[in-house]
């Protein structure tokens, strides 16, 4: 940390441009800047500030829409002179509403992410009236019956095939996550056993369990 803030060249206005990515999807979400403070801050609490150069003052991501964002990465650029923020979305990050300020939206992986840390949010924080809360509160057994129920209803929509796959694999999906943020699980987890069956795979190198 003390080295980022030592090594960054900040402008005559006392300001860095500050590029804010998508851990995961790596999609830029917005550009902005930071002063010496929002960069500290951002290091320090693992939290999105920047500087608001129209309001001339500190801004915390998140701090009135609620969609902040969990910094996993500080880097600077080769000259020092640009900081790069890679962050985990709890919401969108532009002001209208969208994932991104550059109008480009999250592919399937990036949406998963973002449930996902939605979920773990649900679960440290256990809101009032949250069907995840309810979940929770309820403990494994009635999530593991959810999941069994709605795998239940996938297979009989594609049976029927009567429209609803897409909706009852959502709801299969979505229960499978607070499966895996109720046992610890990270997606990171299921990607990398993805990717290394992929890896086997395509070194014709099949290991028992693989589906690909």
């Amino acid at each position: 940390m003390n080295d980022i803030l030592a090594k960054a060249k900040f402008g005559g206005d006392g300001l860095i441009p500050a590029v804010v990515q998508d851990a995961h999807t790596r999609e830029v979400l917005t550009v902005a800047y930071m002063n010496k403070e929002a960069l500290q801050l951002t290091l320090e609490r693992r939290e999105t500030y920047l500087w608001s150069r129209s309001r001339k003052q500190l801004w915390h991501k998140g701090a009135t829409s609620g969609n902040s964002q969990k910094v996993t990465k500080v880097s600077l650029d080769c000259d020092d002179d640009a900081v790069l923020v890679e962050v985990e979305p709890l919401g969108p990050a532009c002001h209208t509403g969208s994932y991104s300020c550059f109008g480009v939206e999250p592919g399937l992986e990036g949406v998963l992410h973002e449930l996902y840390s939605i979920i773990e949010e649900r679960k440290e924080q256990r809101p009032e009236g949250s069907y995840t809360t309810y979940l929770f509160n309820s403990g494994l057994d009635k999530i593991l019956k959810k999941v069994g129920e709605e795998a239940t209803e996938t297979v009989i929509a594609a049976k029927n095939d009567d429209g609803r796959l897409a909706s009852e694999t959502a709801d299969l999906l979505y229960h499978l996550m607070v499966l895996l943020v109720e046992r610890g699980v990270p997606l990171g987890e299921i990607s990398r056993e993805l990717k290394e069956r992929r890896k086997a795979a395509k070194e014709h190198k099949p290991r028992s369990g693989d589906r690909v």
